[in-house]
């Protein structure tokens, strides 16, 4: 396995387990009072837009060649920290 596919495999496993925390989160909104349930709802919205941007940019490497991923590499670290950084707070919240 290439340093890229092992990197890449990492990447999506984490990515996986963001989306599961996603949707617990999902499932709070659905059960929360209504104040709370619009501040929770603003929340997730933004999580799912970092979620996509971190999709596509994990896309981006793996469609990159294996000289080019490293460049793109950053971007999607910056994706995630940022969709880290959402998680927790959403997470700490609530």
């Amino acid at each position: 396995m290439s340093l890229k596919d092992t990197y890449l495999e990492q990447i999506q496993a984490k990515l996986d387990q963001w989306s599961a925390e996603l949707d617990k989160l999902e499932a709070k909104a659905r059960d929360a009072k209504a104040d709370v349930k619009v501040s929770l709802q603003e929340h997730i919205d933004v999580l799912r837009q970092k979620r996509d941007d971190a999709k596509a940019r994990l896309k981006e490497i793996r469609e990159s060649s294996n000289g080019a991923w490293e460049d793109l590499k950053e971007g999607l670290e910056g994706a995630f920290g940022s969709l880290r950084e959402a998680i927790n707070k959403a997470k700490s919240h609530f």
